[in-house]
This record gives structure tokens, sequence and C-alpha cells, in this order.
């Protein structure tokens, strides 16, 4: 008989007021915004037992056991995503070991799963924000979750987590306020916005900008962009999946249906199977979101963030403040190259950082890090557990009573 599913409720956190507004890095403002979030484990008395987890571009706070319903998502809560996306990595005696652990998820400042967002209301219209939410940068997202966490009292992180464009969020907080976090691991990630990465991004945002129904991103009284959203989650999934992944899933899972578009007759199940992609994407996410999340991406800037001009010096913030970097790279990824993590590594190295580099080799290109839990758990519980530094008592965490 299989283990019952763990169930999980969402939790919301309200930061700001009308007097004490939510000031982006833009200059914006926000009376008040809400951040959705889940929890997993028990904080320890001491609080020194937190691991805040950032998720991906289309993640959500729900990274593990099994939640239905999620309020303010209107229909975007469909049953792809009622298990929790990292749930082969957190629970007992998991990666993300719940016997020792408390970790926290939530989803981004514009997201569209609970937290304040272009779907959200506003209240000084009664509508949707739409095209008025300000652009939002990683800063931003950090400075809303470590609002969430002085709320929880936790001062200090054990560890931060971030996978994709999550290790970006990582770095950013790490080099912020060093002072927050012990130990950093980005995932399949990098330190900066490559070239193609760029390009790659444009494509995704020109799709979505072209939908006749985006009208600018104030869309909510009428059809969503639908067509512009699938396009950029097709032109996205094809650097998060193996070429060969994708070959075996279309060949195993979609059928060729012969269906046609306006002039082109879909001929081949790799073409089904983005198609297919891309419209059961669009049932889930807002197009808003996407736009603010690439967008935020695009922005992507630790040095401007942190006022500095070198990523020596933007290091040297990690260094003094004794944190450890397990950096982790995927052998096919197609989205965070492996030379991205060679040169986060180099940056690190050169600021006298305490690091470990570890290469995964998978057929399953970026999502590797979804899916294989085995190749990433031995030394997620390594570096988590304090072994790779014996002498420093410091490094254990004291146990959950």
């Amino acid at each position: 008989m299989s283990k019952a599913v763990k169930t999980q409720e969402t939790q919301f956190f309200q930061a700001g007021s009308a007097k004490k507004p939510f000031v982006f890095a833009s200059g914006d403002e926000l009376p008040g915004i809400t951040v959705a979030y889940e929890t997993y484990g028990k904080l320890n008395t001491a609080k020194s037992n937190a691991i805040l987890l950032f998720h991906a571009l289309s993640g959500s706070q729900h990274a593990a056991g099994l939640n239905q319903a999620v309020p303010h998502t209107d229909e975007r809560w469909t049953e792809d995503i009622h298990q929790g996306w990292w749930d082969l990595f957190i629970g007992p005696d998991k990666a993300l070991d719940t016997n020792r652990y408390f970790i926290i998820c939530a989803n981004y400042l514009g997201g569209c799963y609970g937290s304040t967002g272009p779907a959200s209301i506003n209240p000084e219209t009664g509508n949707p924000y739409g095209s008025s939410f300000p652009s939002v940068r990683t800063s931003d997202v950090v400075a809303s979750q470590l609002a969430l966490l002085d709320h929880l009292g936790i001062k200090k992180l054990h560890a931060v987590i971030g996978a994709s464009v999550g290790g970006l969020l990582a770095i950013n907080l790490a080099t912020l306020h060093p002072e927050r976090v012990k130990l950093v691991v980005p995932i399949a990630s990098g330190c900066r916005t490559t070239v193609l990465t760029r390009l790659t991004l444009f494509e995704q945002v020109l799709a979505i900008e072209n939908d006749p129904h985006f009208k600018g991103g104030d869309y909510y009284d009428g059809d969503a962009p639908e067509y512009g959203l699938a396009l950029a989650r097709m032109i996205s999934h094809k650097t998060f999946v193996h070429l060969d992944a994708i070959e075996r899933r279309a060949r195993q899972d979609v059928k060729n249906g012969g269906s046609s578009l306006a002039w082109y007759r879909v001929q081949h199940n790799v073409e089904s199977y983005m198609l297919h992609q891309g419209k059961k994407f669009v049932k889930r996410f807002d197009a808003n979101t996407y736009l603010r999340i690439a967008d935020m991406w695009l922005r992507y800037d630790p040095l401007r963030d942190a006022g500095v001009k070198t990523y020596e010096q933007l290091f040297a913030r990690s260094a003094a403040a004794g944190q450890h970097y397990l950096v982790f790279s995927i052998d096919s990824d197609f989205c965070f190259y492996p030379e991205e993590q060679a040169e986060l590594v180099s940056h690190l190295e050169k600021a006298e950082v305490s690091n470990m580099h570890i290469t995964v080799h998978s057929d399953k290109g970026h999502d590797s890090f979804l899916l294989e839990p085995q190749l990433y758990t031995p030394h997620l519980s390594f570096l988590l557990e304090g072994r790779w530094n014996k002498g420093s008592v410091d490094q254990r965490v004291q146990e959950v009573e």
C-alpha cells in the first residue's frame, strides 16, 4: 500500500500599508502586498534550521505534498500543479529532510498563484492591476520574502536554494544581505543574463505582446492572450527539456492528430507535442506574470543591485560573511549552459569564497533538477548536515524539538 500524500495549505502574509507602502526598485509603490507561501517541517527553538527555496519561472509556492485549491488563483490552479513541484526532494529523509529542516517556499511578487501580481485587484479601482502593475526586479522579490522571514522571526537562514531563475534570486539574496544566510545553493543557474538567454526571452516577450488579445496587458475583461502565451511557452520549453527527451516524449505521449493551423498542417509528433505543451500551459498561468518574470530575468544585474562594479567585489561580501556555495551544473542543460556555472565558480574563487562545484550527468537537460533527486540528494545532504566543514560546530543544525 502506498503512503498517503501529505496535504498542504497555502498561507498568506501581508506586507506594507497605505502609511508605509511597499517600494519597488523602480520607485513605484503599492499600498500593501500579499506573499503566498507554504512551509514544510518545523522551525526549531533557535530558529536556526530554516531553508528558503526559490522556485523557477513558472513555479509556485507549492513545493511539496498535495494542494488541490489555492484562494485568489481563479481557474489557474489546475490539476497539473496539485502535486508539489519539488516533492521528490522535500520530506522525511529526503534531500531537504523535514525531520531536520524548516523549508519555506513563496510565490514571487508579480506572480499569479496568490502573491500580489498583475491579475490581483487594485483596491483603488476595484479592477485587476493589469498594465499598471510595476515592473519587478529580483531585489523586489528578495525584499518581499525577507519581510516574510522577519514575520516568521527568522534572522539567519541555514540555507537558500534556487534552481534556474530561482538561482539568480538566491545569489541576489546572499550578496545583498550576506548576514541573512549561511549556505547558498544555485542549481542550473548563473550570475548574469547571457546574450543567448536575452534573445530567447525577447522572443517570448514579442510572442505575448503581439497577440491581438494582449491589449497592452489590460485583457482581464475579455479573451486572454492565449496564443501568445502558448508560443512563449513553446519557445522556452525547448531550452528546459533536452531535445532527445522531447523526441522521446513526443513519440510516447502525444499522437499526431494531423491538426491544422491557418495554413500549415501539423505533420510530426514533435510539433503536436509542443502545441500540447503550449495549450496546457495557458490554462495555469497568466501572461502578465510571465512578462514580469521574463523582464525580471532580462534586467537581472546583481552588480547594480549591490552598488559594486565587479563580481570580485560582489562576492567579497559572501567571503566576509563566511558563506559557502554549492553550485550545480547539468551537462545537458540548454537553458543555463554549464559554462555559466563555471563562470560563477571562477568569480567565487577569485573572491576567495568557500565553494563546491558539482556537475550532474543527465540526459534530461535543464529539467533534471525536477526529476532526478538521486543525482542531487547526496550532495545536498552533505552540505546541509555540515559535513563539508566537519571542524565547524557552527555548521550543525540544532535538532527540531
